[in-house]
C-alpha cells in the first residue's frame, strides 16, 4: 500500500494505485492520481470520469472496457463512446485507468 498526498491529506492507495476508501475521492484527488499517470485532465477526461461515477452509482461496479464504451456511447454519443477516443484519453487502458482516476474500484476483469 502507498499514500497519495493531496494538500494536507494523506490518502491510502492499494498496491495498484486505486483508492482504498472510495469516499476519499475529489476533483483534487483525481488530478493528483492523473499526475502520477502523466495525464493532464481535460474537459473530455472529466466528462468520462463523471460518467463512470454515475455508472458506479447505478450498478455498484466499475465497468469493463466493452461496458464502458457502450455506456459512454449511450450517454455521450458515438463520437465519444468508441475505443479510439477512450484509448487516446486513458493511455490504451480506458476501463482500468479511468476507474482509478474516477476513484472507483479496479474493474474485476482487469489484470
Amino acid at each position: 500500500m502507498s499514500n497519495l498526498t493531496v494538500g494536507d491529506r494523506s490518502i491510502a492507495l492499494d498496491k495498484d494505485g486505486f483508492l482504498v476508501d472510495l469516499q476519499d475521492w475529489s476533483h483534487e484527488v483525481a488530478q493528483a492520481l492523473a499526475a502520477r499517470e502523466a495525464i493532464a485532465l481535460t474537459p473530455d477526461h472529466w466528462e468520462v470520469l463523471e460518467l463512470l461515477r454515475q455508472f458506479y452509482d447505478e450498478y455498484q461496479l466499475s465497468p469493463a472496457t466493452r461496458s464502458l464504451i457502450k455506456y459512454t456511447a449511450l450517454k455521450l454519443g458515438p463520437d465519444k463512446g468508441n475505443s479510439p477516443h477512450l484509448n487516446r484519453l486513458f493511455n490504451g487502458t480506458p476501463a482500468k485507468l479511468a476507474a482509478k482516476l474516477a476513484g472507483l474500484p479496479k474493474p474485476t476483469n482487469c489484470i
